[in-house]
């Protein structure tokens, strides 16, 4: 996750993750021009001195949290919370091809549908939105306009939109 815009990066599932695979998955989430400067984690042994020092090789400064501090990694275990409380309590994945369909479909959600408050309330990657307001009244809107939803995870949560009504 990048902190400042709270845009869900890469995510990825497997039962037993050695360091080779965590190496891999952050291989494929930092793009080669890419203009971050620091990677934070925790001291699992995912992290392995091998991943430090290719993360290094990416330009990266590595930042160890300390040992037993869960509050030195807040936004991290803020993101598994929400993931946990708005997708995964409520739906019981069959298998892990099945729990990455459901991730995949939420972290969509969460980077273009849903509003964080901490972004103001924004959204880390906003679609152009059309406001289609009509003279001095801010509650006034065109004619020509309706609000749409989209369902998302079969409804567990919706994303609403303004389109034009066809003439």
């Amino acid at each position: 996750m990048e902190v400042g815009t709270r845009r869900i990066v890469h995510c990825n599932v497997t039962a037993h993750p050695p360091a080779a695979w965590t190496l891999q998955q952050l291989r494929e989430a930092i793009p080669s021009d890419h203009s971050y400067r620091f990677l934070i984690h925790d001291r699992d042994s995912i992290f392995s001195a091998e991943v430090d020092q290719q993360l290094k090789a990416f330009g990266l400064r590595v930042l160890h949290t300390p040992a037993r501090a869960p509050k030195a990694s807040a936004h991290c275990e803020r993101l598994v919370g929400t993931i946990r409380r708005e997708c995964l309590d409520f739906i019981i994945p069959l298998g892990e091809k099945h729990l990455r369909r459901i991730l995949a479909e939420w972290v969509t959600h969460y980077n273009q549908g849903r509003p964080h408050l901490s972004l103001g309330p924004g959204i880390p990657e906003p679609a152009a939105v059309f406001l289609p307001l009509q003279g001095h009244d801010r509650h006034t809107f065109a004619q020509d306009c309706k609000v749409a939803a989209r369902a998302v995870l079969g409804g567990l949560h919706h994303e609403y939109r303004w389109e034009r009504i066809a003439a």
